[in-house]
């Protein structure tokens, strides 16, 4: 569940008026992302709820959530038979579930779990074998499910925006997210500025240093393991300025993250707020100081930050 937050009764008519998302599908396909992308965007998440509980589960959840999603894969699959039941007895309490299903071919998910280095949950063989195992079981789900979603050539940025478009009632609040060089100026028209000066710099890098901050090897270089702790702590806190903006009936809310000289750190985080945000807001990432930075080392004028 949702951290810091209680379980309080509701009526079924509440209840029934937020859109309820049962989500499922192969590991490695993007659950996790589809997860965070709704959690973002205000729903309430479970993972791993047993089925039997569901129905009681939604119909006893307050609060102001713009939704529910429910989450259940093959990490629980001596649960998996009690779903079909489960998603009749919410219709037949007067609920809308929606069963969405994240697919992708065993070509991609392979090289997912290469990239990642992650066990298959069911790890009783190759991960071709479990792969193959994990379809089988799960294909009543996909029976059963309204829509599939195959996201071989899916990024997290268009599943985040896929599930915005179908969730979102298409409003939202503008979050602009703006990087900038201190050396350049702290800019004026933000409504609060971030300092991200202490992670890890690529311009000591000689590889990277005239590489930008949306370049893949920049952003491996930043977001070490303690570098993300702080990144997710900076994520969240945007999301909660946010969405006290949007309460307050702002359309636009600005945040400026600010490195040196606004060439990798606050380059790369804009990227990443933009993306992991997209579910949540209308996000629009502009780098103010990023072209002013890659010309300094064209003409040999960069300075160590």
């Amino acid at each position: 569940m949702s951290p810091g937050q209680r379980v309080t009764p509701s009526s079924t008519v509440d209840a029934a008026a937020r859109p309820l998302v049962l989500l499922t599908g192969l590991s490695g396909a993007g659950k996790t992302s589809a997860l965070h992308a709704l959690e973002d965007l205000g729903f309430y998440t479970v993972d791993s709820l047993p089925p039997k509980l569901w129905a009681t589960f939604v119909g006893t959840l307050g609060g102001d959530w713009k939704g529910i999603c429910i989450s259940i894969d093959i990490r629980v699959r001596e649960l998996l038979a009690d779903v079909p039941d489960a998603v009749a007895e919410l219709r037949d309490r007067g609920f809308a579930p929606r069963l969405i299903f994240l697919d992708a071919s065993d070509e991609v998910l392979v090289k997912r779990y290469n990239f990642t280095r992650r066990a298959h949950p069911m790890a009783a063989g190759t991960l071709t074998a479990d792969l193959a195992a994990e379809r089988v079981a799960l294909q009543p789900l996909r029976a059963l499910a309204d829509d599939v979603i195959d996201t071989s050539n899916t990024d997290v940025r268009t599943l985040t925006q896929l599930l915005w478009d179908r969730f979102s009632g298409g409003v939202g609040t503008l979050l602009r997210l703006v990087s900038f060089g201190f050396k350049r100026g702290i800019p004026t028209d933000v409504d609060v500025v971030l300092d991200v000066r202490g992670m890890p710099n690529p311009y000591y890098s000689e590889r990277l240093r005239r590489l930008p901050g949306t370049d893949a090897d920049v952003q491996e270089y930043v977001f070490t393991p303690e570098a993300l702790e702080l990144y997710h702590q900076i994520r969240m806190l945007v999301r909660s300025l946010a969405h006290l903006a949007e309460s307050s009936g702002r359309n636009t809310y600005t945040v400026a993250v600010g490195c040196t000289g606004g060439q990798h750190r606050s380059v790369a985080v804009v990227e990443r707020l933009s993306q992991d945000l997209a579910g949540a807001y209308r996000s629009k990432p502009q780098h103010r100081d990023l072209a002013a930075a890659l010309d300094e080392h064209t003409h040999g004028t960069g300075e160590a930050p």
